[in-house]
């Protein structure tokens, strides 16, 4: 795999570029700024598998000659297994892969030394969130023993949360309910399995 330092436009095919960020409250704007796209698929969600209703429209829609840009391997993926099947079957497909934070292309042509740069990236990239993850749980245990941690503030307070449980009781749709207290729907079915 010869993976070229530079991004280099396709011949042919399309410019395809891949957004992901964490949550809807994130901006996505700056991901490929700068970069000239054909299309682009966004996908606000987490990265921990490829099941992502973007990525997997992404997947459908490429071909053979297109070109995708990602702004950084852990935007594709955050397991190097998933990364490393990803960015396979993309260019089996004849697709190829950039990596514009790291400066990194792959086209499936590519030499020894570019797939170890994939493989030890992408595993660098998993070992520092499961630093994160671990710094995280043990913070939240010495808050806990010190009685500091409070957990995640409700979303709703006691009035709008007896308002929702009412509303289904009525037999009003979730989706209404939903809409109507500016809440998700998987919300609203958390609020209405926990105990009144």
């Amino acid at each position: 795999m010869n993976a070229q330092r530079k991004t280099t436009s396709t011949a042919h095919g399309k410019r395809i570029g891949y957004v992901r960020v964490s949550s809807v409250d994130q901006n996505d704007a700056r991901q490929l700024d700068g970069v000239d796209l054909d299309k682009t698929f966004t996908d606000k969600a987490s990265g921990k598998d490829t099941h992502r209703p973007q990525l997997q429209a992404l997947l459908e829609y490429i071909r053979e000659g297109d070109h995708l840009y990602v702004h950084s391997m852990d935007r594709l993926s955050r397991s190097l297994r998933d990364l490393q099947d990803v960015v396979q079957s993309l260019t089996d497909k004849g697709v190829a892969v950039s990596f514009v934070k790291e400066g990194m292309t792959f086209t499936g042509n590519d030499d020894p030394m570019a797939t170890l740069m994939l493989q030890l990236l992408g595993a660098v990239g998993q070992f520092e969130r499961a630093l994160i993850k671990e710094r995280q749980r043990e913070g939240i245990a010495i808050a806990k023993a010190e009685g500091v941690y409070k957990g995640r503030k409700p979303v709703l307070d006691a009035e709008a949360a007896k308002a929702l449980r009412e509303m289904a009781a009525q037999g009003i749709p979730k989706t209404d309910i939903a809409a109507n207290l500016g809440i998700s729907r998987a919300t609203v079915y958390e609020y209405l399995k926990a105990p009144a």
